[in-house]
């Protein structure tokens, strides 16, 4: 099968949808009006921002693929990053006039119909790209894992904004980073490798697994089981792995953190993964 080719085995999160949703509803209505103007780590964005940036992200997914409606596309010579956070920007300007209460409402409604919508889903269709994972068409699984490691990430932003405890626990963090690890292939797309060549990366601690990238004929393929004798391996702990896939952390300093032997070419490669739009 394809997701079996080259981006490993199915990750089904919809079981952990509705606790995600339902957890950031409750930290938002426990927010003092001073929480709500605190910085987070997004630039320019404060706790409100990250919020609407959410609900954002629910309406144009909820209008695009379920309701086939998409009004948005990237200006001539655009690139699509550029595109994603000019969007990005000028929804969170605008959003800014949406008072706290009325913002956790809309979130309420669209979250519930995100859930609904990925649960009518078939998981292995495939469907629009994932632009981390390559350009190809991807399955929709690997679309719905994306969709959920954005929502506990941005969850992530706005807990450590106001200092309050993040959904850290493995069962949401272990299918987060397995999602985030699935970007290792397209990572990889440009490295000169012999053929059999591999890149194992593991990743400690209870959420943690390992992951290994090998070269075929034609190209990365992603396996989550170890490989006997590797090229080259990395391993870091779980907290610097996903903010380094989000690039809370630079490689440099994800570097600092790992342990690697064999090819170091090919570790530092793997460590430029990122698995969101950038």
């Amino acid at each position: 099968m394809h997701d079996e080719t080259w981006l490993g085995p199915r990750i089904d999160v919809r079981p952990l949808l509705p606790e995600v949703h339902t957890a950031l509803l409750a930290l938002l209505r426990e927010l003092t009006a001073g929480d709500w103007l605190r910085a987070t780590v997004c630039p320019g964005w404060a706790v409100q921002d990250v919020a609407a940036h959410v609900l954002a992200d629910h309406i144009g997914r909820l209008s695009i693929h379920r309701d086939d409606f998409q009004s948005l596309a990237p200006r001539v010579d655009e690139a699509f990053p550029a595109f994603i956070h000019r969007i990005n920007d000028e929804w969170v300007t605008a959003a800014r006039r949406i008072s706290p209460p009325l913002l956790i409402d809309l979130l309420s409604v669209t979250g519930e119909q995100m859930i609904d919508h990925w649960n009518a889903s078939d998981m292995s269709a495939l469907a629009w790209p994932v632009s981390w994972a390559g350009p190809d068409p991807a399955p929709v699984w690997l679309d719905a894992a994306r969709d959920f490691s954005e929502y506990w990430t941005h969850y992530q932003q706005i807990s450590e904004a106001v200092h309050r405890q993040g959904l850290t626990q493995a069962k949401f963090l272990a299918p987060v980073l397995d999602t985030f690890l699935r970007a290792l292939p397209h990572t990889l797309r440009d490295v000169e490798a012999a053929a059999g060549s591999a890149v194992e990366f593991t990743v400690t601690g209870r959420a943690g697994g390992t992951w290994t990238c090998t070269r075929t004929e034609h190209g990365w393929a992603l396996r989550t089981r170890p490989q006997p004798q590797p090229t080259a391996t990395v391993s870091l702990d779980a907290d610097t792995t996903w903010r380094l896939c989000t690039r809370g952390v630079t490689p440099a300093q994800a570097r600092a953190h790992a342990i690697v032997h064999g090819d170091e070419r090919l570790a530092d490669a793997a460590l430029d993964i990122v698995s969101i739009i950038y």
